[in-house]
């Protein structure tokens, strides 16, 4: 795919879909193909990204407050389901996990990750 056609499905993303399409549109600049709001048996993902067989289920927390651990076995049962790899970003600099959270995501296996608008 070509920068300008990639530049273009991140700012359509952008607009369509907010936070979520923002992050979606990082992993379409990796080279994934994305689905946002993707529904699963066990309920709604953010974003599902699919590159040379690895498939990534992505929850985007935006709202500023301290989640607790049942937030990362949401994802990690979403993921299985998929059978995909559970990935949990913060936007921005206000969502948080609690400690309790921390240790459960690196137990189950959940990436977390935080991205900050430019």
């Amino acid at each position: 795919m070509s920068l300008a056609r990639i530049v273009f499905m991140q700012k359509k993303l952008r607009e369509k879909f907010g936070p979520e399409g923002y992050v979606a549109g990082l992993y379409v600049e990796a080279g994934y193909s994305v689905k946002v709001g993707f529904e699963t048996s066990e309920g709604r993902v953010s974003i599902r990204a699919e590159k040379e067989g690895t498939i990534y289920a992505i929850d985007v927390l935006t709202e500023s407050k301290v989640y607790g651990p049942e937030v990362v076995e949401a994802i990690a049962k979403k993921a299985k389901s998929i059978n995909a790899k559970p990935v949990l970003v913060l936007y921005g600099s206000g969502p948080k996990l609690s400690k309790e959270a921390m240790e459960k995501a690196k137990e189950l296996g959940v990436k977390v990750r935080r991205v900050r608008p430019e």
